[in-house]
């Protein structure tokens, strides 16, 4: 694992992949009430195919990303935030778009956010994001630690190109 060396300033990217393999390796460790005794069966979590389309508001945006848990204990999304505005939760559910306050996340599982489905709502940003640059996220969850996660913003047309949520490594999907 590598970690920064010396003034962390100017470093987000490798800082964030160290509270990422961080996060990680603490979500198979603390046991939570749910863990009916089996041990080493926690939450085991993972993201990815995260993007924000450009937007074309300067206030809002829409972000998407996979959470996969190959653990086997479910976990909670619980919350979002940022420091590139306040970010919220939606699911979608026959159409109809609602904020929610939390989303499974199952064991041996994924939650995706994906256009026209579940996604992450950034208001009240405090500068436009632009194609080529990225927004840093903490996702909170009920059970394991908070990971943090760099969605780059691609074009406002942008597609995942492989499956749903664009991993292309498991091979279930």
């Amino acid at each position: 694992m590598r970690r920064p060396a010396g003034g962390a300033a100017g470093r987000r990217p490798a800082l964030a992949a160290v509270a990422v393999i961080g996060a990680l390796a603490l979500a198979g460790c603390g046991g939570s009430d749910s863990d009916s005794g089996s041990a080493g069966s926690g939450a085991e979590l993972s993201v990815g195919s995260a993007y924000i389309p450009q937007p074309v508001s300067d206030s809002m945006a829409a972000g998407f990303l996979t959470i996969t848990n190959e653990g086997g204990t479910a976990d909670e999304l619980t919350s979002v935030t940022s420091e590139a505005g306040e970010v919220t939760v939606h699911e979608t559910v026959d159409g109809t778009m609602k904020e929610v306050d939390r989303l499974e996340v199952p064991a041996h599982g994924q939650l995706v956010f994906k256009s026209g489905g579940n996604h992450l709502m950034f208001e009240k940003l405090k500068q436009q994001p632009k194609q080529g640059q990225s927004v840093t996220v903490e996702l909170h969850f009920a059970h394991s630690g908070p990971v943090t996660v760099e969605l780059p913003v691609k074009a406002a047309t942008y597609q995942p190109t492989a499956g749903h949520s664009g991993h292309s490594e498991d091979p279930g999907h």
